[in-house]
């Protein structure tokens, strides 16, 4: 069994073998969201009796099965990208200093830029809607999120640190790291 967080949600994964007081005591002691359960082995009637009476009190959505999106490692760069300069990687890519205009990250999972974003950045290539973009100041004329583009609207300038990701078919932007007044 594995839980995770969203946004509105914590996202459950059955994986067969659970008990039904396993999955009490494990959904005791997180927050109280919605549940949305993804079942993708074989699992008891009990189970699913618990996770009934659990879902009548939090609300519950079942996912089909996604399959296992493995992200293999994290890459890190430790130096600026110059243009003409591409970095590809199967999984999460950090940069430690800016991606200069003319230069590419494509990353199978996230892409972290510990600085500015000037240059294309691709994550999620591989298909992985859920990734995301991360830039203490994104200046990129244009990011992808799996099969999803933006564009940077004529004349836009950079808000302070902040996080692309796919919300209903779309590329947002969100500020990152600053307090909420």
């Amino acid at each position: 069994m594995r839980i995770r967080a969203t946004l509105n949600a914590l996202a459950v994964r059955l994986d067969g073998g659970e008990t039904p007081e396993a999955l009490r005591k494990a959904l005791a002691d997180v927050p109280n969201l919605p549940l949305e359960v993804e079942v993708s082995g074989s699992v008891g009637i009990e189970v699913l009796q618990a996770l009934a009476e659990i879902g009548q009190e939090r609300g519950i959505t079942l996912r089909p099965p996604r399959g296992e999106r493995l992200i293999p490692y994290t890459e890190v760069v430790d130096h600026t990208l110059r243009a003409g300069t591409r970095i590809e990687s199967p999984g999460t890519v950090v940069v430690l200093g800016d991606v200069n205009a003319g230069a590419e990250v494509v990353a199978g999972g996230d892409v972290i830029v510990v600085g500015k974003l000037r240059g294309l950045a691709h994550a999620g290539a591989t298909g992985h809607e859920e990734a995301t973009i991360w830039a203490m100041s994104l200046e990129a004329k244009q990011i992808r999120i799996a099969q999803y583009l933006a564009q940077a609207p004529a004349g836009s300038t950079s808000r302070g640190p902040e996080r692309a990701r796919v919300v209903e078919g779309a590329i947002v932007l969100e500020p990152w790291g600053r307090k909420k007044p």
